[in-house]
């Protein structure tokens, strides 16, 4: 009777893989950094705190990871490209890209000024369109193909009051993920999202602890917030071959509160 075979690690294709992670000086762009370099990625960590950024990568080193930090705007195209060539140089190939840079204003509508508005959606929506268009030109030319990774939110698909910019550029993002998904797939390269939900980080936590904080914790049906180790399964099944059929995929990780009642 034959021996039945191993079932191989799904993940085990992100030895040696490179990555570039926008947003990686800090919050979940940070998490996601360590957690690809924990996998066995070569991270590039681009953001425009350079100064933080080496801190965070002799961090990673000590650790045993490889990577570099590049200076990253992402409002400005030509800071995109100098970023992907520099970690081109200093890493190699890029084959998986986490577009996690944002911001956010808060406020009533009606008070939201002309260069908040603005401030925020070249953020979040254009700076994640410079990204994914400069990475795709660099799939693309190596043949090799590769994973786009956009960090929207679940108020891109259901709103919350005060924040319109960010509503309106996360739900932009969902579609842009969908439309490069379609007209990328040709080239090898697979564009998907995740949409978090309420996550618990260091900018956030004394909210949630006010009383207005709790009661929107319990609107979500697990009642609790994510803590940012829960979205590491999302994040390793999109960076990695395990999900090679799957394009056009936005994963809410929610607690459930895309299913909760309205």
């Amino acid at each position: 009777m034959s021996q039945p075979q191993s079932m191989p690690n799904p993940f085990a294709d992100l030895q040696g893989r490179v990555a570039l992670v926008t947003g990686a000086f800090g919050g979940l762009g940070l998490h996601f950094a360590k957690t690809l370099a924990r996998a066995g990625c070569k991270v590039a960590l681009a953001g425009r705190r350079v100064a933080e950024g080496e801190a965070v990568l002799a961090a990673l080193r000590e650790q045993g990871a490889t990577g570099c930090v590049v200076a990253l705007d992402v409002r400005d195209p030509a800071s995109v490209e100098a970023a992907f060539e520099a970690a081109r140089r200093e890493l190699g190939p890029i084959d998986i890209v986490v577009n996690s840079a944002g911001i956010a204003t808060t406020g009533p509508a009606l008070a939201v000024t002309e260069d908040d508005w603005q401030r925020v959606i070249d953020t979040n929506l254009n700076g994640a369109w410079r990204v994914a268009q400069c990475a795709a030109r660099m799939m693309r030319d190596t043949g090799n193909g590769g994973s786009i990774i956009n960090i929207a939110s679940i108020l891109g698909m259901r709103v919350l009051q005060q924040v319109p910019a960010y509503t309106a550029a996360k739900a932009g993002l969902i579609h842009l993920t969908q439309a490069l998904a379609l007209e990328w797939a040709r080239h090898g390269i697979r564009v998907n999202a995740i949409a978090p939900g309420y996550f618990e980080t260091d900018i956030n936590r004394d909210f949630f602890e006010t009383e207005s904080g709790q009661a929107l914790v319990r609107r979500i049906p697990q009642r609790r917030l994510g803590q940012p180790a829960q979205l590491d399964g999302a994040l390793l099944l999109l960076a990695s071959d395990a999900s090679s059929y799957m394009t056009g995929t936005v994963l809410p990780v929610d607690g459930g509160h895309m299913v909760s009642t309205l």
